[in-house]
């Protein structure tokens, strides 16, 4: 730690893959980082296999990213059975997530949930998920590089309407905004005190915000992490820094 970076708020963000870890496959997760540097923030890489130190070293952090990932949920975490289109769970990943938004509610610490990590904050309070957006729903439009063809080099883009008076729409200046997409798995049902703020045009739920206190926590299935200079994604990351900075002075301040 630097003596620049001593007052800066610290967010955790866990590693995307247990794999990744391992092999110290950084491109990806540094999207994550970088994103929180320009934002005013200090990015912590959390291990998946702290274990036991993991609950000291969440203390020690004012609010968390929780970053996509290739894996899917365990279905069994929702209810279901996986039907095939599901893609094989990184147990390690879940538990620390789980870990994180066990310590970020409990503290009223800040959370900005993107892809996967916002489809296990949605099972985490008690939502389902759909497997796979295609064949449950038979949308056409695109959400992955996959979706068309020939596969695309980047990922495709679409609108996402926002509901009147959310963080969402405030965010944007506006009632919708232009997203990318790289996701075969969303939202079904909410979890609890889960609002559902943000859809695509095929309806596919693309936002969701934590309304249970004031706490600030956010889900967005898109990647703003791989949208530099777009006002909405950096808003995100620049919101969650101020949160944490007021998560901060509060923790700060008990006794």
């Amino acid at each position: 730690m630097t003596p620049a970076s001593l007052n800066l708020p610290r967010i955790g963000i866990p590693w995307r893959t247990s794999q990744e870890e391992s092999e110290q496959i950084r491109p990806k997760v540094q999207d994550y980082e970088n994103a929180v540097r320009e934002a005013g923030g200090e990015p912590v890489l959390l291990s998946l296999g702290a274990g036991a130190g993991l609950k000291e070293q969440l203390a020690s952090l004012d609010g968390f990213v929780l970053p996509g990932s290739p894996a899917d949920v365990e279905p069994k975490e929702y209810g279901a059975i996986n039907k095939g289109k599901s893609e094989p769970p990184d147990l390690p990943r879940e538990r620390t997530d789980r870990a994180i938004l066990d310590h970020a509610f409990a503290e009223k610490k800040p959370v900005l949930a993107i892809c996967y990590g916002c489809q296990l904050l949605n099972v985490y309070l008690g939502g389902t998920l759909l497997q796979d957006l295609r064949s449950e729903t038979g949308t056409t439009m695109p959400h992955r590089k996959k979706d068309v063809w020939p596969v695309a080099f980047s990922d495709p883009k679409h609108d996402v309407r926002f509901e009147p008076g959310s963080r969402l729409a405030e965010l944007a200046g506006e009632s919708q905004a232009v997203v990318n997409s790289s996701h075969h798995q969303s939202v079904e049902q909410p979890g609890q005190q889960l609002r559902i703020t943000g859809k695509a045009n095929d309806g596919i739920v693309e936002s969701v915000e934590w309304t249970g206190n004031e706490n600030w926590v956010i889900g967005v299935q898109w990647h703003p992490e791989r949208m530099p200079g777009d006002p909405l994604a950096q808003r995100l990351f620049s919101e969650l820094v101020k949160a944490a900075k007021s998560a901060a002075k509060v923790g700060s301040s008990k006794p």
